[in-house]
């Protein structure tokens, strides 16, 4: 007599042709799967470099669309300031006919920022200032402060100091220090603006005017953010 537990139970009988389908059904199971995650690799591989780019861009983006923010409050204080000390200036200037930064003509900040392309689209001459840590960041300004809390300038980025009022008393020049970061400051109070670029960060200069009267010349402001200045600046003459 039995008295195991299963000797009650129907023994399970599994046929040949049941044994075959099974291991060809796991067999694909286990193909589909090894081709998927192949498929997923090289889906994975060649997509990875198109969202980076888009990531690029989507900063690209921003910071240019910070920069006409400058660029907008920039051209309201010029209207301010024509109003209340008679002739219009930018933030940083004693007065329209005196400089920002480190270059006194327009072609010395176009070099910086501008390549030059032949009747052919052939480059010929390339933009000096391409990346945060050239030499030609020396002539720029900090926007907001190269020590601002929020948006302190790269490590590696050489900028124009700017704790002080650059060019001193000039007659007729406001009675305050017009330092450039404490004016952009005013125009900004909730909060200065930043690169979205790890080593970002906008600057500024501007070519002073010239003439008096009638025949008095603007001043220009030209504005970048040093992760690639050559790609992204605007400029601006009233």
């Amino acid at each position: 007599m039995c008295i195991h537990p299963t000797c009650n139970k129907e023994p399970v009988i599994m046929k040949l042709d049941q044994l075959k389908k099974l291991s060809r059904s796991n067999g694909n199971s286990l193909m589909e799967f090894a081709v998927t995650i192949g498929l997923m690799a090289i889906l994975a591989a060649t997509a990875a470099p198109k969202l980076s780019q888009i990531g690029e861009n989507t900063k690209i983006s921003k910071s240019r669309s910070d920069l006409d923010k400058l660029v907008t409050q920039a051209a309201n204080f010029y209207q301010d300031t024509a109003i209340r000390e008679g002739r219009g200036r930018f933030p940083g200037q004693d007065k329209y006919n005196l400089p920002v930064g480190g270059h006194s003509s327009n072609q010395d900040i176009l070099d910086d920022i501008i390549d030059v392309y032949d009747a052919n689209g052939i480059l010929t001459d390339r933009a000096d200032f391409t990346y945060y840590a050239a030499d030609n960041g020396y002539a720029w300004v900090s926007v907001f402060g190269v020590s601002n809390i929020d948006y302190p300038k790269p490590v590696g980025a050489t900028l124009r100091w700017d704790d002080t009022d650059e060019m001193g008393p000039c007659n007729v020049c406001p009675p305050t220090e017009t330092t450039g970061r404490f004016e952009w400051e005013k125009l900004f109070p909730t909060g200065p603006l930043g690169s979205p670029f790890q080593d970002g960060h906008f600057v500024y200069q501007v070519v002073a005017g010239s003439g008096h009267g009638s025949k008095a010349e603007a001043p220009i402001l030209y504005i970048a953010d040093i992760e690639n200045p050559s790609q992204i600046h605007v400029i601006l003459q009233p």
